[in-house]
């Protein structure tokens, strides 16, 4: 069966800070490789190495050392086979544009913010300058495109496989009872009253109010309620009338396993089937009403409901060797030199080197050509 389908693990974006330089400031970069046309810097070497040394100490301070001093050999390569890629990608038009804009609109909407100036203001709050941002943001994008379109169809995976996949790893895949939940909340909305008294605060609701409110967000809850009873998407209610934190995600909570809600709520998501919705629920916070959009049961899943997972991981395992071998054809379809001291890890005893002579070499062989084609 064919994977058409990338599924990487999430890659992690960062920016390149750059130092402003003044008028008067002349810097000569200290080219390391070159990759046909392309060239790659010392500052660009230190710059991911040093992003390394950071990603290894978040993943695992106690053995940082140890998984840095592994790994920064690959450095180079790492820089060498992005360049491969991007120029991949030139080659087959892509650009990454139109991804490049939803990625940001995303993380803007992630972060809160109202607009794209607020992303590119927080940006460069941190210290960091936005089009390098959106660059390398952009070549992440581009790199992801081609191992998808050059790498990803190639890799077959057999039900055999599979099969065989799903028995050795039954027992990592045992989980407990879960389920996903989105909510509508109703909360009650008292009329708002003028400052008053010395405190310069309003006065609270009276009883009557506070009823009042109580029963307009139940007689609201409970139109909704029948409404969805009626066909009403659940995601479109959730975002035009819920009061809640996850209106604009279409009331979505994420998932919940026993024993993390309250009582009387867990009593009643458990008991349904995904699909299924409660009925309108009295909280502290107003009415709400819970549908449950996945019901996880407890145990080791059947081999159908584990299989896009056993896919997902036999696709990774090969995803690495076919990569780092279409990497190598890359290579030796390529030009490329290295500085004395610095080494690509995933070289080829194949690639061509490119041979520069001088221009007195350049004239005696033009000389010499034009002599055996009787020129002279």
């Amino acid at each position: 069966m064919k994977i058409a389908k990338l599924t990487l693990l999430s890659a992690i974006v960062y920016t390149l800070v750059l130092t402003a330089l003044s008028p008067a400031d002349t810097v000569v970069e200290e080219i390391i490789a070159r990759v046909n046309n392309e060239i790659i810097t010392r500052s660009e070497f230190v710059r991911s190495r040093d992003q390394l040394r950071t990603e290894v100490m978040q993943q695992d301070p106690s053995n940082a050392d140890r998984d840095f001093s592994e790994k920064q050999k690959d450095v180079l390569r790492d820089l060498i086979d992005q360049q491969l890629l991007l120029q991949k990608g030139k080659d087959l038009g892509i650009t990454g544009d139109t991804e490049l804009i939803k990625r940001l609109d995303e993380m803007r909407k992630e972060m809160k913010l109202e607009t794209m100036e607020d992303l590119e203001k927080a940006a460069e709050a941190q210290g960091a300058s936005y089009e390098d941002f959106k660059q390398n943001l952009r070549n992440q994008i581009i790199t992801q495109k081609v191992i998808g379109q050059e790498v990803g169809p190639h890799i077959s995976i057999g039900k055999e496989e599979e099969q065989k996949y799903y028995e050795q790893h039954r027992a990592d895949m045992e989980q407990s009872e879960e389920v996903r939940l989105s909510e509508i909340l109703i909360a009650p909305k008292t009329p708002a009253k003028p400052a008053a008294g010395a405190n310069g605060k309003p006065d609270p609701p009276s009883e009557a109010e506070t009823a009042d409110a109580l029963a307009a967000a139940k007689a609201k809850a409970e139109d909704l309620y029948n409404q969805i009873h009626k066909g009403a998407k659940f995601e479109d209610l959730a975002k035009k009338y819920s009061d809640g934190p996850s209106a604009k995600d279409g009331g979505d909570l994420s998932y919940f396993k026993r024993g993390t809600l309250a009582p009387e709520l867990e009593t009643k998501v458990f008991a349904l089937k995904a699909g299924e919705f409660t009925d309108v629920i009295r909280t502290k916070q107003g009415y709400v009403i819970l549908l449950v959009s996945e019901h996880q049961a407890a145990g080791v899943p059947t081999f159908k409901e584990a299989e896009p997972h056993v896919q997902d991981a036999l696709y990774m395992q090969k995803l690495q060797p076919a990569l780092r071998a279409y990497l190598t054809t890359l290579r030796e379809e390529a030009y490329i030199d290295y500085k004395p001291g610095y080494v690509d890890t995933g070289a080829s005893s194949k690639q061509t080197k490119p041979i520069e002579t001088t221009d007195k070499e350049d004239k005696v062989k033009k000389l010499k050509k034009k002599k055996k084609l009787g020129v002279l």
